[in-house]
């Protein structure tokens, strides 16, 4: 039987160069987010992560190259229209004082609106569900600065989700939670991309995490992409050692069969020297 081709990617940057004032961080950059899947950018602190990730949003202007939603470049088209197609979620997002959860998630409904054309049913099944998707709802009445860092960041997920886009960037979402709370989110997010076709490009710092959840890794260096691929062919003690300059072992879980990176501990015990393939990790 002949192969299906695979869906073209909706959102892509061509020779980006981007940075802030003098400083260039991003130095001619290609990237085509995979559709329907999750992808996940990794790299250290500096490395140009966000900077990619805001310039793919709109949020900042590349200084060469240009980013391309729908083939055409995204600095051309109107901002509501671009809300309408791709949602973003900062990091670090801050709500006003005293707004309440359903408040919040309506916000994600403002591209939808217009002063002469309001539908109110549709913005209000929009907020149902995406509350009930991030279990929010039972926090609807309450003040998002009253709740926990996990439970508002489930509520700003509802309001990237209240937007009905199919493309949603995020840029470290699960920073400063708890490492459950951390899983919790990732379950969330993988499930958009592979039960609902939502197309998801995320900055993580968890190694671990992002080998386990991302369908393809984008790993970079000063500004620059240097490996990305899936986790497979991505995640090796090679290109951690040659991304991260960091030593490690990469494994695979024995019950869920994600790799697993292990940090070599020199001159300390027997892990030091160890083959990486008798090394046994419990998830």
């Amino acid at each position: 039987m002949p192969s299906i081709p695979a869906t073209p990617p909706r959102l892509t940057g061509e020779a980006l160069c981007a940075g802030y004032d003098a400083r260039r961080v991003l130095d001619g950059v290609d990237l085509a987010v995979a559709e329907g899947k999750l992808t996940v950018l990794l790299g250290p602190n500096g490395s140009g992560k966000s900077t990619l990730l805001k310039t793919l949003a709109r949020t900042l202007t590349p200084s060469a190259g240009r980013v391309c939603l729908d083939g055409q470049d995204i600095h051309r088209r109107n901002t509501r229209e671009v809300a309408r197609r791709l949602g973003i979620l900062p990091q670090g997002p801050s709500a006003p004082e005293g707004l309440t959860v359903r408040q919040l998630v309506g916000m994600g409904r403002f591209p939808h609106q217009r002063l002469w054309r309001q539908d109110a049913a549709q913005d209000a099944r929009a907020i149902r569900e995406a509350m009930a998707y991030a279990d929010v709802t039972d926090l609807a009445d309450r003040d998002v600065d009253a709740l926990s860092g996990g439970q508002r960041q489930r509520c700003w997920i509802a309001m990237v989700l209240a937007q009905e886009t199919d493309l949603i960037l995020l840029d470290e979402p699960t920073t400063f939670l708890d490492l459950k709370v951390q899983v919790d989110l990732l379950d969330l997010l993988s499930r958009l991309a592979h039960e609902h076709g939502r197309t998801l490009l995320l900055v993580l710092h968890d190694l671990n995490l992002a080998a386990a959840y991302a369908d393809r890794l984008v790993m970079m260096r000063d500004g620059r992409i240097v490996t990305s691929g899936t986790p497979e062919a991505v995640f090796t003690a090679d290109n951690l050692k040659r991304v991260f300059d960091l030593d490690a072992h990469v494994i695979r879980d024995p019950h869920g069969q994600a790799l697993v990176c292990v940090p070599a501990r020199s001159g300390r015990g027997p892990s030091a020297t160890a083959p990486a393939h008798d090394a046994r990790v419990a998830i």
